[in-house]
């Protein structure tokens, strides 16, 4: 494969883990880092330095925080504003990225609230993450429930993590989106 990015000219992008963050990070006015649950095991992951981009955090029940706070930075700008989407993920047993659903879920409701306002020249990749929120929404709390991820953060007591996972978003009189200067990916 080459160097070439056939995502640079859509606005809205999107990839998996730290490999899919380092390839569309540069040319991103925003990185959008969707991380759904808790890491079963946090101390497994890679910190990341990530101080020269602007990185914020959403889950699933920020997605419509985000968007509106890229459509601000947007009409901030005057022009086009590029957001680059990363599910985050898991990690496997043998320290390979395990590709966690319900990231994938946070990243297509961050894609589809990004449309919902506008901004929505899509990826292909960003278009097919939007469309398994969309078509999944019913399902979503069963999902992350019965996921991976949900099943192993219940199984070390962790269950109240994954409720507050999928709990309303918060009052949105006191809108405030997390931008993060490192962040731990899966290895």
């Amino acid at each position: 494969m080459s160097d070439v990015q056939p995502q640079i000219k859509y606005q809205v992008r999107f990839d998996w883990g730290l490999a899919g963050f380092q390839a569309l990070a540069a040319d991103a006015d925003v990185i959008v880092l969707a991380d759904a649950l808790p890491a079963v095991d946090a101390a497994l992951g890679l910190p990341t330095p990530l101080s020269a981009h602007t990185v914020i955090t959403a889950d699933l029940a920020g997605s419509a925080l985000v968007a509106d706070w890229a459509l601000a930075r947007q009409t901030e700008k005057g022009d086009r504003f590029s957001v680059a989407v990363i599910a985050v993920g898991e990690r496997r047993a043998d320290g390979t990225i395990r590709f966690a659903m319900e990231d994938q879920l946070a990243a297509g409701a961050v894609i589809d609230a990004l449309a919902e306002r506008g901004i929505d020249h899509c990826s292909p990749e960003a278009a097919a993450a939007a469309a398994s929120f969309v078509g999944l929404k019913r399902a979503v709390k069963h999902l992350v429930k019965a996921s991976e991820t949900g099943q192993a953060l219940a199984a070390t007591d962790r269950a109240t993590a994954v409720a507050a996972a999928l709990a309303p978003a918060p009052d949105a009189s006191t809108p405030e989106v997390a931008v993060v200067s490192e962040f731990v990916f899966p290895a």
